[in-house]
């Protein structure tokens, strides 16, 4: 779909095949060369200097703000800068429990990703709250009758992964959601999989909270993004303190900022705001259905393809993501990784940060590929060649 010109990694490594971009996706040029251009020409902190740069530094640092909000149709002071999803999430696991007093439940899923497990699993014994899991069912998917019956008057909130980053399940967090609100339950959405690839409105989620990390979007490391109500933001206590989230400051005395500035505490990662905006621009200059269809396409030829190796086992749920999930019988996935590299062909395995998933299915770990804008079906090919040569190698190894 794209041209390698457009991604100088995949310039400079014209052999390269890259194929784990759910763990981080390579970044385009006019990316790069944003983050680049603060650096270069306009490099100052922020909100405090009056001088031309600070200034200019600070209209970029809003405007980026304004293109977040825009792209998930929230409201700008509803968009907080955090280091990714992981701190997004640690922030919500640190003070939303402090809003309730009757309800005592927390309720996440057997498929979340550690970040969006050990915080509330810290959160559950801090707070002394009960932690209850949605299952999954043999399909791979959540079971949806069982969230009836454990969301209840009791559930304080509930955290949910919209597309699982090990499996590639994709969730219906509409009918989540509706569930929690039947019971007053705060909704929390980790969108770090899905925020590149499917349109999403809060609003019409109606979710309070929704999680996203820039790197797995074009964008660079170190930057993300909490969405969160405004109602329910100007309820919480601050996450972190220091400077730029205060309105005064005494010996014995402070007083905090308005949201969200009272949640982005000390210097913030500039360079990395305005690349994340420059991303979210690039994949809207792109069109995000675009996308979601090219990965689709590439998600489906990929399956028949490793359907055709008898030996390989994938993990297939009803409503996949361009994630695929495998593993071949009698070979450990780490061999294939390393194998695969000595053909510079890149892929995810282990546990991809979920491991009570993996225990629920019995296994150690996954192979796991992931698609991005830049992949076409000769990465693919070449994929699947190299896989079957492998498996050739472990049969003939096994004979001997």
């Amino acid at each position: 779909m794209m041209k390698e010109k457009e991604f100088p990694i995949l310039n400079d490594n014209k052999n390269l095949i890259y194929l784990d971009s759910a763990a981080t996706s390579q970044k385009p040029r006019q990316v790069i060369n944003a983050i680049e251009e603060f650096y270069r020409s306009y490099n100052a902190n922020i909100h405090r200097g009056v001088y031309d740069l600070s200034v200019t530094a600070t209209e970029k640092y809003e405007k980026s703000k304004e293109v977040i909000a825009k792209f998930i149709n929230a409201d700008k002071e509803e968009i907080i800068f955090t280091s990714g999803a992981t701190e997004s999430i640690n922030l919500l696991s640190s003070t939303l429990p402090e809003l309730f007093k009757k309800k005592n439940e927390i309720v996440i899923t057997e498929m979340e990703h550690h970040s969006n497990l050990v915080p509330w699993q810290q959160a559950s014994i801090k707070f002394d709250m009960k932690l209850k899991y949605i299952q999954i069912t043999r399909d791979y998917t959540l079971d949806y009758q069982q969230a009836e019956s454990i969301i209840t008057d009791r559930t304080a909130i509930v955290s949910i992964v919209h597309t699982s980053n090990a499996i590639g399940t994709i969730n219906d967090i509409e009918r989540i959601i509706k569930i929690a609100k039947k019971y007053g339950a705060i909704a929390v959405i980790d969108a770090a999989q899905s925020a590149s690839r499917q349109k999403i409105d809060v609003k019409k989620l109606n979710c309070d909270f929704l999680v996203f990390s820039g790197h797995k979007m074009y964008g660079p490391m170190g930057i993300g993004v909490l969405y969160g109500k405004k109602q329910i933001l100007e309820k919480m206590r601050p996450f972190k303190f220091g400077g730029d989230m205060i309105n005064r400051v005494s010996l014995y005395e402070t007083s905090f900022a308005d949201t969200p500035m009272r949640f982005e505490a000390g210097t913030q990662n500039v360079g990395g705001a305005i690349g994340l905006a420059e991303a979210i621009k690039f994949i809207e200059k792109i069109g995000i259905e675009n996308i979601a269809k090219h990965e689709k396409d590439l998600t489906d030829y990929a399956i028949k393809k490793l359907d055709s190796i008898k030996s390989i086992e994938i993990y297939k749920p009803k409503n996949q993501s361009s994630i695929i999930s495998f593993n071949i019988k009698n070979i450990h996935s780490h061999d294939v990784a390393q194998i695969l590299n000595d053909y510079n062909i890149c892929i995810r395995v282990g546990h991809h940060c979920c491991m009570p998933l993996m225990n629920k299915l019995n296994i150690p770990g996954t192979a796991k590929v992931s698609f991005g804008i830049y992949n076409n079906k000769k990465d693919i090919d070449r994929l699947i060649n190299t896989l079957k040569k492998i498996e050739k190698i472990f049969n003939k190894n096994e004979r001997n």
